[in-house]
């Protein structure tokens, strides 16, 4: 069996419509202005980065989890950010395509929030 890494990501509407429409395989290209593509150790930190910044910003996010080959992912070291759960990879934009290929299963969407009204 293929050891892996659990990760989690905070997405918006838009991201997650690109990840959507490659069957839940790959996550979209980086925009030129986002060199780093930062995936995260928790579902705790995914879902307050959502709710900070996502839901205010574009009124919905989305928390999603994924997991990647442990072999891939032993180049990158794991940053701390901020609180002791603040914790994410760093993954460069040139990186990402060979990032998706060691994507084990399907990117799930396992949380979704709005903004109150």
């Amino acid at each position: 069996m293929v050891e892996t890494v659990t990760m989690y990501r905070p997405t918006g509407k838009a991201e997650w419509k690109l990840v959507e429409e490659s069957e839940c395989t790959k996550w979209p290209p980086r925009l030129p202005e986002q060199p780093i593509f930062y995936p995260v150790t928790n579902e705790k930190y995914a879902r307050e980065i959502t709710c900070r910044w996502n839901v205010p910003e574009l009124g919905v996010g989305y928390v999603t989890r994924f997991a990647v080959k442990k072999s891939f992912m032993d180049q990158y070291k794991i940053h701390q950010v901020g609180s002791d759960y603040h914790t994410e990879w760093w993954i460069p934009a040139e990186d990402l395509d060979e990032f998706n290929a060691h994507i084990v299963g399907k990117i799930e969407l396992v949380g979704e929030y709005h903004e109150e009204l």
